[in-house]
């Protein structure tokens, strides 16, 4: 593959970050709109060439005569050396996960950059102030994440792991003068600091052992078979096979020293995809920008944990217990935030509660895949529904956005019976909703019911649990949107400013992402992206992913999905009382999950009480009473001491006279009595 699209795909938006940074404040708000969105469409039109090529071009390099598709390095420029083995170096991988994240990236931030330039301002068309600098920190999250996932290297993918938290915390935080924006900007970034230390702490184990930072040497390990016989294809898997499974001496605490290195991975994974307990960041992540939660929670930032884990699961199937821990953290997870989805008011918030759940989605699938149930089907139905979740995710943030902007308000309470004033908004808005419930023939059908097919596969007990977070999805978007569009009329308060669809800059993303959610699901995805490149299925055609569907699990889970949908109608199409009274019956378990568990408030007494007060207290006591008492009673005796002797140097010569005659006896005195 020719070198200059790639470049292009990793320079243009660093070039724009710097450019509409530093000139930005010269131009005008309508320029730097126009600049910023024309950048990220040429980087667009270069990400999908580079995508199609690969996949559909046929070429030799991509796919071999098996029809397995090929991993291809397109550049790879050493920037480190520390042993001829241990290299670090900076450059662009092509396979199938990395040309399908960069067709996700591209499409949802090409989306929010079109879609920002109406939300950022308001109905009289004042622009937000700092709207340049707003267009400069896109530019550069949209950089991070095409370099973290283009990465040839774990480090390589560190680097821009962190810058991704540092542009998301400059978006978090764009509104610098709100204090509760400032909080959540540096909520987010030091709750995904402390995980990122544990993915730097096993990526330094990683690659000590191994001997390498490149992935293409680090997942060269193929699984074949049930009883887990693992065949190398190069020297360096070898080294890899043989001191992590085969070498006993590499444990610690009963466990193997890959295990840890993987678990202390998928720690920095936890972080960045919010999983518990390092989820707290992300529901306050709400005080950006509307478009920012799209791009943060759709397709981008927190989908990165489940991309980390992605690109190295043939070492995660060579030690499934850490697999088994993904799968424990994702499905605990799906369901907490499956249920503090169900009571919120804030209309982001729920949103961004039900990323949580449908990121721990995926981290479920990848955990229950294993090479001898239909193929690895888990790692291919997570990959799947990250595509899925980005398109249909991103469509309801960005209708949320909408709705935001024609309220002035995030609170459901003052949203009802929009369908009738905001048209576009509504019909967009629930193909979100279905695609997400998992509605035939939706995006989010396809790719939730292979999920729930591995699981089915790997547990009836983590099917079942699935099944039932699947259905908990269905009811809490469902009476999200009668909530907002049905429930009661809407009072307009004044005839002249009735809520109305947005312009055309905000409603075409709409409309372009709600169609690609009507149709995404039947991208022939078992074909495209597996874990080990092998085609899933012998014949591919439109209606392929309906014909290998399992009928049998997709029969339930779309009947639970209904069933959830009717009971969200029955209580929230019209006003009544069945909401009260269901809270009433269960008082305590409707507070607990409007308070989301109290996550928050465990986390301030653990700081604030336990840290702060228990540690740091009488630390700080020690340090200033001791330590500094300590060096304080040497300067206080120091002074006393030159104080008593400052006559010494009093500058009077007779002083100075005397003394040296005095010395001069006491010297001859000695001297006579030692020769005596």
């Amino acid at each position: 593959m020719d070198v200059t699209l790639p470049i292009i795909i990793l320079a243009l938006p660093l070039f724009m970050f710097l450019f509409l940074g530093l000139l930005g404040k010269y131009m005008s708000h309508r320029l730097a709109g126009i600049l910023g969105t024309a950048g990220m469409g040429i980087t667009l039109i270069c990400a999908y060439t580079v995508a199609f090529t690969y996949f559909f071009s046929g070429n030799p390099d991509f796919i071999n005569a098996e029809g397995e598709r090929l991993q291809q390095i397109v550049f790879n420029v050493t920037w480190l050396q520390f042993t001829p083995s241990l290299v670090l170096r900076l450059g662009f991988l092509i396979d199938p996960i990395s040309a399908m994240m960069l067709v996700v990236i591209t499409t949802i931030s090409f989306m929010v950059h079109l879609y920002s330039n109406g939300y950022m301002r308001d109905h009289h068309g004042v622009w937000e102030k700092g709207f340049q600098r707003f267009y400069a920190f896109l530019s550069l999250f949209s950089f991070s994440m095409l370099g973290l996932v283009v990465a040839t290297n774990i480090f390589q993918m560190y680097i821009f792991w962190e810058l991704v938290g540092a542009s998301s915390y400059l978006l978090i935080g764009f509104y610098y003068t709100k204090p509760s924006a400032v909080s959540a900007s540096k909520k987010a970034f030091i709750v995904t600091r402390f995980a990122d230390l544990g993915f730097l702490i096993g990526i330094l184990i990683l690659s000590f052992y191994a001997g390498t930072f490149d992935f293409t040497h680090l997942t060269s390990v193929a699984v074949e078979g049930l009883n887990h016989v693992y065949q190398v294809s190069e020297g360096t898997a070898q080294n890899i096979l043989s001191i992590f499974a085969n070498n006993p001496a590499s444990t610690f605490m009963g466990a193997s020293v890959l295990t840890w290195a993987l678990v202390l991975i998928f720690m920095g994974g936890m972080g960045k995809s919010a999983m518990m307990p390092l989820h707290i960041w992300l529901p306050d992540a709400m005080e950006g920008p509307t478009p920012v939660s799209a791009l943060i929670h759709a397709a981008t930032m927190v989908v990165a944990g489940v991309y980390l884990v992605a690109r190295l699961f043939p070492l995660y199937l060579m030690e499934t217990a850490a697999l088994d821990i993904i799968v424990v953290v994702g499905a605990l997870t799906a369901f907490y935030a499956a249920m503090v989805a169900c009571v919120q008011v804030d209309i982001k918030r729920v949103l961004a509660f039900s990323t949580i759940s449908q990121i721990a989605f995926m981290m479920v699938s990848l955990g229950v895949a294993r090479p001898e149930f239909h193929h690895g089907l888990g790692y291919m139905a997570s990959m799947f529904h990250l595509f899925t979740h980005a398109m249909f995710k991103a469509l309801l943030f960005l209708c949320a956005g909408a709705l935001i902007h024609a309220i002035g308000s995030n609170d459901y309470t003052a949203m009802h019976g929009l369908r009738k004033y905001m048209p576009i908004t509504h019909v967009t808005f629930l193909i979100g909703c279905l695609a997400i419930a998992g509605i035939i023939p939706f995006a989010g059908f396809f790719s939730k019911d292979e999920i729930l097919t591995a699981c089915f596969g790997h547990s009836i007990f983590w099917y079942i649990w699935m099944s039932c977070v699947a259905g908990l999805t269905a009811f809490y978007m469902f009476r999200l949107y009668f909530l907002i569009f049905w429930w009661k009329e809407h009072k307009v308060h004044d005839p002249h400013h009735a809520p109305h669809d947005q312009p055309w800059t905000m409603t075409l993303p709409l409309v372009i992402l709600a169609v690609v959610s009507c149709f995404a699901g039947f991208v022939p995805f078992g074909n495209l992206v597996t874990w080990n490149g092998h085609p899933m299925f012998e014949s591919v055609s439109f209606l392929t992913n309906l014909e290998n569907l399992d009928w049998s699990v997709a029969a339930i889970s779309l009947t639970v999905a209904v069933v959830a949908i009717l009971i969200a109608m029955k209580m929230y199409k019209t006003e009544n009382e069945l909401p009260a009274k269901m809270r009433n019956a269960l008082p305590a378990l409707w507070d607990w999950c409007y308070h989301r568990f109290y996550w928050d408030e465990l986390y301030m007494f653990i700081t604030h009480r336990i840290i702060f007060g228990l540690v740091c207290k009488p630390i700080a006591w020690f340090d200033r009473h001791i330590i500094d008492g300590t060096m304080d009673s040497f300067a206080t005796l120091t002074n006393k001491a030159s104080w008593s002797i400052r006559g010494l140097q009093s500058g009077n010569v007779q002083t100075y006279v005397w003394i040296y005659l005095i010395g001069v006896i006491l010297l001859g005195s000695i001297t006579a009595i030692c020769l005596i």
